[in-house]
C-alpha cells in the first residue's frame, strides 16, 4: 500500500501531437506486444522446500539455491506486541533488541561475529504478530550462523544485566523518538486506540513510554522464559544447503534446548464501531491527511484475498479509482492511496488522501464515500481484477530473487508456516489472486466496508503534547547492590569458519546502438526479470541555477502522458504488463528505468520509449503536478531530514557550485511557481536525450536479444538543438566552522549533521578511505554508532560517510539524538573523531574485522540483479574498471592499520566540520552555546529560499 508520506504523480492527459519537441515525433511508440498470461507468471513463482521438526519442537524448513554460495539463516518466533499484556507493551520488541546483544556464549554485539564472518542482511523485526531474526550468510559460516542463533534462543539469559536492560531501553526510547519526530508521526497511535481498543491489536508495537520506563529485570527475563522455546519457533535456512546437509547442524546445535511455554494465541474479534466516527488531530504538516480505517479479517480468512483486490481497484493501482478521480480529474487530492494491513488474526483497511492546500477536507472526505460506495455497489471490472493480480505476481516474481533479507525466499517460507500451518501459503494466495473474480471482490467489499468506519483528520496546527521517557526520582531508586556479571558460557567457543571462496562478479559486456548510445550488460538467471537503467549525464548539478526544481517537474511529467497514451493509459498498460517505469536522480545523474518480468519485455520496452521520447508535457498536468511538487517542498519544510538537506548544502559547496543546487531538495518554491511549459522542454532537450545517456541492464535474457530490443525502441533517437553543460569552474568553498540551528519547535529529538569538504579526488580509488571510515562511521559496528547508541543510548543509530561524488568527496556525519543530549552528543561525536585521528586510530582487531567482513560478504552483497546493476553503475560513474569487485579482495587483503590511518588523516580535519542542527530551539541552544562555536538560529521556513541564494554565484 502506497504511504501517506509519498507524493505520487498521476495525470490523465489528453494532448495533441504537435506540442511534441519534433525530434520526438520520429517515433511514436505503442504497446503492441501482449502480456503473458498471468497464470504463466504464477507458475514461475515456486520455493522447494523440505522440513522436519526436532524432538523439542523445533520446526525447521530448508530450501536449497545454489546460485551463490551463501545461506539464509531466518528464524521466527511466535511472540509479537499482541501477546502483551497490559502494562508491558513493548516488550516484544525490547526483546528483539535484547537478544542482539550477546548470549552467555557470544558475549558482546551479535554483530561482531556476524561482521566477521561477512553477513549480510542481518537485523531483526518484530510485528504485532512474530518476532524475527535473518542473516545470510557464506557456506561456509553457517555453523557459526546457528551456533549465534541457538545460543539466544536457549543461552540467553545469563547474559541480560541491568546494564544491558537500561542501554536497550534507551535504544528503544530513541527509536520511538525518531519515528514519532516525523510529520504525521502519531497518528497510527491514535488508529490503534480508537479502532481497536481493549483489542490485543490495539497498541503500538515499539509501546509506550511508561511500560517501557517501567519495565524491570525480573519482567523481562520473565516474558523470555514465557516465548522464546524452541516449540515456539520456525527456522529456516534457504540457500546452498539441503536438507540431508542441515539436519545433522540443527540437531547439533539446537537439540539440547528444552521446550518452553508454547505461545497462546490471544482471543481476537474483529470489532465493529457503533457508529462512523471522525477524530480531529493537530501536527506541524503541510497539507490534511484524511485516514479512514476498518477492522477486517485477516489473511487467513476467505475474504482476505478479495479484499485485497479491492483494496487495490481502490487505492493501490496507479490506475486506482481514487488517483483517477480525486488526483488526476478533479485534483483535489495531492496523493491517495487504499489498502490492507494484513495480519495474522485481522487485518486494518485503510484508505488516505493528502488534500490539495486550499482545497475544503470535506469535500474530499466525502468523494472518498462517494467513489468506495460506487465500488461496493458496481464492482471492479475483470481487467482492473487482472492487472491486480499481474502487478502482484511480478512483484512477487522480482522479491524472491534473494533467499534472505526482509523480503526474500526465507520469509515467504517462515511467515507462511508461522501464521498459516503451510510455508507454501504465498503461492495459495497468488494463485487464489490470479483466479478472484469480480463479484468475490465486490462482495468482500460491500461486506467489510460496508460498516462503519474511523476517519482521522490530521490539520496543520500545533501538536498536542509529546510523552516523554520520565527520569526516576534519586529517592525512589533502589539501592544498588552488588552488580551482576554475566553467567560464563559452556558450550565452548564458536564455531571456526572455513575458508570462503572469493566473489566471481558476472561478466560485464558493452556494446552500442546504432545511434552511439552505449549499453552496459550483464546476465543474471536467478529470476525472469529484466532492469534497464538508462542514466543520463545530468542530475541535480544541471538544474538550471535560477529556475531549481525543472528536474523534478520533468521527471514527474514523463509517464503522466505521452502523444498517444495518457496517465491512465499508460499506468494500466504498465498493469497489464506487469512493469515498473521509474524516474529518479542524483547529484551527477537523471535516470529513467524500467523492471519488467522477462516474457513481457518486448510489449514493456515499447511502453518505455513511448515513455522516454514522447512526453506530452500538457498544460493541464504541469499545473496539477506543480501543485504536487509544491505540497512536496512544503512538507520538506516539516521533515528534520528536509530541512537539514537544505540547510548543508549552502555551508559545504558555498555560492556558484553546482552542487550547490541539492539545497532546494525538491525545488525553490518561487521558481516551481514561475516555470513554463517552455523551461521543462528546455530541460527534456538539453539532458533527456541520446547522446547524453547510458543504458545498464541486467536481465535473464542473451545481450543480443536485448540489444535488438533496445535498437529497435531507441537505435534511430537522436537529439534536439544543443546538448546541456554542467559548468564545474566554481570550486566548492566551505563556510568556516559553526553550528546552523534549524528552529523545530516540539522536537523530541534532535538531527544533527555534520560535515566537511575533503580534498580527495573523486576520479582516484579512494578504497583505503573508505575502509578506514568503516572503523570510524559506517555500520552498526562503527565507532560514532557504537559510542551514541550502545555505549550512551543517545541515539537510535548515527554514522558517517564519504559522499562520492562525480566532482567532490564530501564527508557528513548523521545523528539524531534525543533533544536533551543534543549539546553532549556534539561533544561525544568531536570526541571520537578527534581521537580517530590523532592518538586512536585503527586497532589490528577492527583491521581484521573490516577485511574479514568486506572480502567474505562480497557474494551476498551482490546476490540480487538490483545490487549488480547498481554495482555496474557505481562503477562507471568512478571509472573503474568493470571486473573491479573480481579484483577488489586481494586489495584489501593487502592493506595496513598504517594504510588506513594515513588515508583517514590525510582526508579529514577534525576540527574543519560545519554542523546543521535541526530541533527545537528554546531547548537545544543552551546546550550548544558552551561548545566553542558560533551558534546561529533560523527558523525552518527561511531554509526553503536558501537554495537559489547558494546556486548563484
Amino acid at each position: 500500500m502506497k504511504s501517506f508520506l509519498m507524493y505520487c504523480s498521476a495525470a490523465t492527459v489528453a494532448l495533441a501531437a504537435a506540442s511534441l519537441p519534433a525530434a520526438a515525433q520520429q517515433v511514436a511508440a505503442t504497446a503492441t506486444a501482449k502480456p503473458v498470461p498471468v497464470a504463466e507468471l504464477v507458475k514461475r513463482v515456486d520455493i522447494p522446500y523440505e522440513e522436519f521438526t526436532l524432538k523439542n519442537g523445533l520446526r525447521v524448513i530448508v530450501h536449497t539455491d545454489r546460485k551463490a554460495p551463501i545461506v539464509a539463516v531466518s528464524t521466527w518466533y511466535d511472540v509479537g506486541s499482541k501477546h502483551e499484556p497490559t502494562g508491558k507493551t513493548g516488550f516484544a520488541h525490547l526483546f528483539e533488541h535484547l537478544m542482539f546483544n550477546g548470549s552467555e556464549n557470544a558475549p558482546g554485539d551479535f554483530f561482531e561475529p556476524l561482521k566477521q564472518v561477512g553477513a549480510t542482511d542481518f537485523n531483526g523485526t518484530t510485528s504485532f504478530d512474530r518476532t524475527n531474526y535473518f542473516e545470510t550468510v557464506p557456506r561456509p559460516a553457517l555453523d557459526r550462523a546457528l551456533f549465534l542463533e541457538s545460543d539466544r534462543m536457549g543461552y540467553l539469559l545469563g547474559a541480560i544485566t541491568q546494564d544491558v536492560l537500561d542501554e536497550q531501553r534507551g535504544v528503544v526510547q530513541n527509536e520511538k523518538r525518531q519515528g514519532d519526530n516525523q510529520p504525521y508521526g502519531l497518528v497510527y497511535y491514535k488508529l490503534l486506540e480508537e479502532l481497536l481498543a481493549g483489542n490485543a491489536y490495539g497498541h503500538n508495537v515499539i509501546g509506550s513510554m511508561a511500560d517501557l520506563d517501567a519495565a524491570s529485570l525480573d519482567d523481562v527475563k520473565n516474558w523470555f522464559r514465557s516465548h522464546y522455546g524452541p516449540n515456539n519457533a520456525v527456522l529456516v535456512l534457504a540457500g546452498d544447503v539441503d536438507a540431508k546437509e542441515a539436519r545433522p547442524l540443527v540437531e547439533k546445535y539446537f537439540g539440547a534446548i528444552p521446550a518452553g511455554p508454547k505461545s497462546v494465541l490471544p482471543q481476537v474479534a474483529i470489532p465493529t464501531l457503533p457508529q462512523s466516527k471522525t477524530v480531529k488531530m493537530q501536527d506541524r504538516v503541510a497539507a490534511t491527511l484524511i485516514l479512514r480505517s476498518w477492522a477486517v479479517p485477516g489473511m487467513n480468512d476467505a475474504d482476505a484475498v478479495p479484499l485485497d483486490v479491492f483494496g487495490e481497484v481502490l487505492g493501490g493501482l496507479a490506475s486506482s479509482r481514487l488517483d483517477n478521480a480525486l488526483v488526476r480529474k478533479e485534483k483535489v487530492a495531492v496523493q491517495v492511496s487504499a489498502g490492507i494491513q494484513s495480519l495474522s488474526q485481522l487485518g486494518i483497511f485503510q484508505i488516505q488522501a493528502v488534500v490539495k492546500p486550499g482545497v475544503d477536507a470535506n469535500l474530499v472526505a466525502k468523494r472518498l464515500d462517494e467513489i468506495v460506495a460506487d465500488l461496493i455497489a458496481n464492482g471492479p471490472t475483470a481487467d482492473e481484477v487482472q492487472r491486480v493480480a499481474t502487478t502482484s505476481v511480478s512483484s512477487r516474481i522480482s522479491g524472491l530473487e534473494s533467499v534472505g533479507g526482509f523480503g526474500g525466499k526465507a520469509v515467504a517460507l517462515a511467515s507462511g508456516e508461522l501464521y498459516s500451518d503451510d510455508p507454501a501459503f504465498y503461492k495459495k494466495q497468488l494463485v487464489e489472486t490470479a483466479k478472484v473474480t469480480p463479484a468475490q471482490v465486490q462482495a468482500a467489499g460491500r461486506k467489510w466496508l460496508g460498516r462503519p468506519s474511523l476517519t482521522i483528520l490530521v490539520e496543520p496546527g500545533q501538536r498536542e503534547a509529546y510523552q516523554e521517557a520520565q527520569a526516576v526520582p534519586a529517592a525512589a531508586k533502589p539501592v544498588e547492590g552488588p552488580k551482576a556479571e554475566p553467567v560464563k558460557g559452556t558450550r565452548g567457543a564458536l564455531p571456526d569458519v572455513a575458508q570462503i571462496g572469493d566473489l566471481d562478479f558476472p561478466n560485464v559486456e558493452r556494446t552500442k546502438l546504432s545511434n552511439g548510445v552505449e549499453i552496459v550488460y550483464a546476465h543474471r538467471t536467478a529470476v525472469p526479470v529484466t532492469q534497464v537503467v538508462m542514466s543520463f549525464d545530468a542530475g541535480v548539478a544541471a538544474d538550471p541555477a535560477n529556475k531549481l526544481g525543472t528536474q523534478n517537474l520533468v521527471l514527474s511529467l514523463l509517464d503522466e502522458g505521452t502523444t498517444s497514451l495518457d496517465s491512465t493509459a499508460i499506468a494500466e498498460a504498465r498493469e497489464r504488463l506487469g512493469a515498473t517505469i521509474g524516474t529518479g536522480g542524483s547529484p551527477d545523474r537523471t535516470y529513467l528505468s524500467v523492471t519488467t518480468p522477462s516474457p513481457n519485455l518486448a510489449g514493456s520496452l515499447d511502453l518505455f520509449a513511448d515513455v522516454v521520447r514522447n512526453p506530452a508535457f500538457a498544460p493541464d498536468e504541469i499545473e496539477r503536478l506543480r501543485a504536487t511538487q509544491l505540497t512536496g517542498i512544503a512538507q520538506e519544510l516539516t521533515s528534520p531530514q528536509g530541512l537539514a538537506a537544505r540547510a548543508l548544502p549552502p555551508l559545504l559547496y558555498g555560492a556558484g557550485n553546482p552542487y550547490a543546487k541539492m539545497a532546494a531538495g525538491g525545488g525553490d518554491p518561487a521558481a516551481v511557481k514561475a516555470l513554463t511549459r517552455d523551461d521543462l522542454l528546455a530541460f527534456y532537450r538539453a539532458w533527456i536525450r541520446p547522446d547524453k545517456a547510458k543504458v545498464f541492464v541486467v536481465s535473464d535474457r542473451p545481450l543480443a536479444e536485448v540489444k535488438a530490443a533496445l535498437e529497435a525502441r531507441f537505435g534511430n533517437w537522436q537529439g534536439q538543438g544543443p546538448a546541456g553543460i554542467k559548468a564545474f569552474d566554481v570550486a566548492p568553498k566551505q563556510a568556516a566552522p559553526k553550528i546552523l540551528l534549524v528552529d523545530r519547535p516540539d522536537s523530541p529529538q534532535s538531527l544533527i549533521i555534520a560535515a566537511q569538504m575533503t580534498s580527495l579526488d573523486p576520479s582516484s580509488e579512494l578504497l583505503t578511505q573508505v575502509t578506514a571510515n568503516q572503523v570510524l562511521g559506517s555500520g552498526f559496528l562503527s565507532r560514532i554508532n557504537m559510542d551514541l547508541r550502545e555505549a550512551k543510548h543517545w541515539s537510535y543509530g548515527a554514522g558517517g560517510g564519504y559522499n562520492w561524488l562525480e566532482k567532490a568527496v564530501p564527508y557528513t556525519i548523521s545523528a539524531p539524538v534525543q533533544a536533551d543530549k543534543t549539546g553532549e552528543s556534539i561533544k561525544a561525536i568531536q570526541q571520537q573523531v578527534g581521537d580517530f585521528l590523532t592518538t586512536k586510530g585503527v586497532t589490528d582487531a577492527e583491521l581484521t574485522r573490516e577485511i574479514n567482513g568486506t572480502t567474505r560478504e562480497l557474494a551476498g552483497r551482490f546476490e540480487t540483479s538490483g545490487a549488480v546493476l547498481s554495482a555496474m553503475q557505481q562503477n562507471d560513474l568512478r571509472h573503474r574498471p568493470d571486473n573491479f569487485y573480481d579484483t577488489v579482495t586481494q586489495k584489501y587483503r593487502g592493506m595496513t592499520v598504517a594504510q588506513l590511518d594515513a588515508a583517514a588523516r590525510g582526508s579529514l580535519d577534525p576540527k574543519k566540520f560545519v554542523w546543521v542542527v535541526v530541533g527545537d530551539a528554546a531547548k537545544v541552544k543552551p546546550q550548544l552555546d558552551s561548545l566553542g562555536l558560533a551558534v546561529e538560529v533560523v527558523p525552518a521556513a527561511s531554509v526553503a529560499g536558501s537554495s537559489a541564494a547558494a546556486a548563484s554565484k
